[in-house]
């Protein structure tokens, strides 16, 4: 075994090596490469000046630090990236599945204590001022669409009756079509249903959505100034936060429902032949599997928990308007089951964790205007960092974040075939 793991090694090693000359070539090509994508995105600026005309403003130096930077990020790549990938190439396998066992082993219990304690911690760190921000912009945004994500795992990675049937009427049409084909007719099914809309105005109101959702209310108890508010009944100072961290743990529990339904459901036949579909539709075919109703339970279920997680947003809202599910917001949640690991309950909560919340730290990152510039802002520069991580992550963890995890269904200990159902004899 030593004498094995010696000479790949040694195979390997000429591959650990840098090729200077082709470093230097991928850097030039590199920053060839960021000077024009950037040179239209941030090399050019259009502003109205004091006369209400459109000037064309540049801003070269912000444009050479962009360059600069993907030119660093490839020879860090080639200096050190790619040698680590190439040791890392003719290591063992055991001891990076282990680790991963581990991690999905302890990292779950902690994240539910964390979530649990949140609100709580937040509280003592930001005060009860500081804390709504945290907990709405960041804990109950982040589990809307972590929710979303677990819906959209079970049509993407595994495979309120509204919205099932929905996911129905899609599903018919688009029985035939697999991977980026499936992707593309949802995500346009979705912008066709957007526009139809918002032209309904009889029903809709179109652009002007609709106002007065009732809000949630604790038994009954609303969270307002009145008498029979929920700070009155209780005895307690009047602030919005406590509506706040109602409609945290409301999510949560929601959030934490559709976990337990889904890993249940994966368990059940229904999630065997889902993960079945997803591996070989010729086999599931050959097994006696009726791959129409497969499909189409997995396109039902997913929509189930959208349409659960577009309510509750609809009563935190308190007002819903076809313009708030654009394009975009359907890409997200997409992008956050492709980063996450489709399949993976885990790993799409993180992603949901990183995407959601890293945009919400970008509005805060304001020291990033001493370094380029006072009118710089991150926000603007959102979906070129998203897609920035899903080309890193198509590179390095084809996968997504989570790529392994334990079998849906599996023998607890071993067992002996019977040699009638085996051609060589016993298995």
């Amino acid at each position: 075994m030593h004498s094995a793991q010696t000479i790949a090694a040694t195979k390997a090693a000429p591959a650990a090596r840098v090729d200077l000359a082709r470093a230097g070539k991928d850097a030039l090509f590199t920053a060839l490469l960021g000077l024009g994508l950037f040179l239209p995105l941030i090399g050019f600026k259009t502003v109205t000046n004091i006369r209400n005309e459109l000037i064309l403003e540049t801003r070269f130096g912000l444009l050479a630090i962009f360059v600069a930077l993907m030119t660093a990020a490839s020879l860090v790549n080639s200096f050190v990236v790619a040698p680590w990938r190439a040791r890392r190439a003719v290591r063992e396998r055991a001891p990076a599945k282990q680790a991963t066992g581990a991690f999905a082993k302890y990292f779950a219990p902690f994240a539910l204590g964390f979530v649990l304690i949140y609100p709580a911690l937040v509280l003592g760190l930001a005060g009860s001022t500081g804390a709504t921000k945290w907990i709405d912009n960041f804990g109950i945004q982040i589990l809307i669409y972590v929710m979303l994500g677990f819906g959209l795992n079970i049509v993407v990675g595994l495979a309120g009756l509204l919205a099932a049937c929905w996911g129905v009427m899609l599903g018919f049409p688009v029985l035939r079509l697999r991977g980026d084909y499936l992707a593309i007719v949802t995500l346009a099914f979705g912008e066709i249903i957007r526009l139809v809309l918002i032209n309904w105005v009889p029903v809709t109101n179109g652009y002007a959505g609709i106002s007065g959702v009732p809000r949630p209310s604790f038994f009954g108890i609303p969270f307002n100034a009145s008498d029979e508010g929920f700070a009155a009944t209780f005895g307690l100072p009047f602030s919005p936060i406590y509506r706040t961290i109602f409609l945290y743990y409301l999510i949560l529990a929601l959030v934490l429902l559709t976990a337990f339904v889904v890993l249940r459901l994966r368990r059940l036949p229904i999630g065997r032949a889902w993960e079945a579909l997803r591996e070989d539709e010729i086999a599931c075919r050959s097994l006696g599997i009726n791959t129409t109703t497969t499909k189409l339970t997995a396109f039902a279920t997913g929509a189930l928990f959208g349409g659960f997680a577009g309510s509750f947003f609809a009563t935190r809202q308190g007002f819903i308007s076809p313009e708030s599910f654009t394009f975009m917001e359907s890409a997200t949640v997409l992008a956050i089951v492709v980063l996450g690991g489709m399949g993976s309950q885990i790993g799409v909560a993180i992603a949901a964790v990183i995407m959601i919340g890293g945009t919400e730290i970008l509005r805060d990152l304001d020291f990033l205007k001493d370094i380029f510039g006072p009118d710089f802002d991150p926000t603007q520069y959102r979906m070129l960092l998203f897609g920035l991580a899903m080309v890193l992550i198509m590179v390095w963890k084809p996968r997504g974040l989570v790529a392994t995890r334990e079998p849906s269904a599996f023998l607890r200990e071993r067992k002996a075939i019977g040699r009638d159902l085996v051609k060589e004899g016993r298995g």
